[in-house]
């Protein structure tokens, strides 16, 4: 980007699992694997119109039988194969894109940081000592079979309620999670895969959103290993005497 103030668009991708890579040093890095299947810029909203810019991107192939005659018509408009999923990103203005415009991995550089947006997982009706992690009740004396009960919500007749949020056993996951500040690991632009450091969130095939991060800019720079020179200097004479008896 060359103007710090541009805001440019970010991309859809899905999530195909994690794996490894190995670094200059020989060490393993964990990644998430994500996949850009035909990533589309689909409309394009300009402040005139909408009262603000932003585009908004497609991704995947949806089958024709399953698209509306309404959103027929809008991909026709277009003229862009019906997606599979569709999000906006607000953009600046002079970061707007032509409709059609096809998106690749390499919109991202290896080491930038980047902010990634999903669907956790869906873990089911979860007890507080899971959702909330509670400690539990006493695992003796006097508690007779719930341990893991969240326990009194502490109330008495007035208010003769418990007041909305309180933190209690119920449904857990499915709730839209951004993780800021992950690393570009690397980048296959050819195959259209973008290798995050670290863990995504969403279960393997999530749509993911993926934008510059908003709070560092900068790539990472690995620092060069720190000498002792004490250290050093005394290993030469040691390596000396050894090259001699040989």
């Amino acid at each position: 980007m060359s103007n710090p103030k541009t805001q440019r668009t970010g991309l859809l991708a899905t999530k195909l699992g994690m794996t490894r890579l190995f670094d200059d040093a020989g060490e393993h890095v964990p990644v998430t694997v994500l996949h850009l299947d035909n990533c589309q810029v689909v409309g394009v909203r300009s402040k005139d119109k909408h009262g603000y810019t932003a585009l908004q991107l497609g991704i995947g192939k949806a089958k024709v039988k399953n698209v509306s005659k309404q959103m027929r018509g809008y991909y026709a408009q277009a003229k862009v194969e019906p997606k599979m999923k569709l999000a906006e990103f607000r953009v600046s203005e002079d970061a707007l894109l032509e409709v059609g415009t096809e998106l690749k991995a390499d919109h991202f550089k290896a080491h930038q940081f980047v902010d990634v947006t999903s669907e956790t997982i869906g873990k089911g009706f979860a007890g507080p000592m899971k959702r909330w992690n509670f400690g539990g009740l006493r695992a003796s004396h006097g508690v007779s079979i719930r341990h893991r009960s969240h326990g009194s919500t502490g109330h008495r007749q007035d208010p003769g309620r418990v007041f909305k949020g309180k933190k209690m056993a119920g449904h857990l996951g499915v709730e839209q999670v951004t993780t800021l500040n992950l690393e570009v690991a690397a980048i296959d632009a050819e195959q259209g895969v973008i290798m995050i450091r670290g863990s995504v969130p969403g279960a393997e095939g999530a749509t993911v959103r993926i934008r510059d991060s908003i709070k560092n800019k900068k790539p990472r720079v690995k620092k060069a290993p720190v000498v002792d020179e004490k250290k050093a200097k005394a290993a030469k004479p040691a390596a000396a005497k050894s090259e001699k008896a040989a």
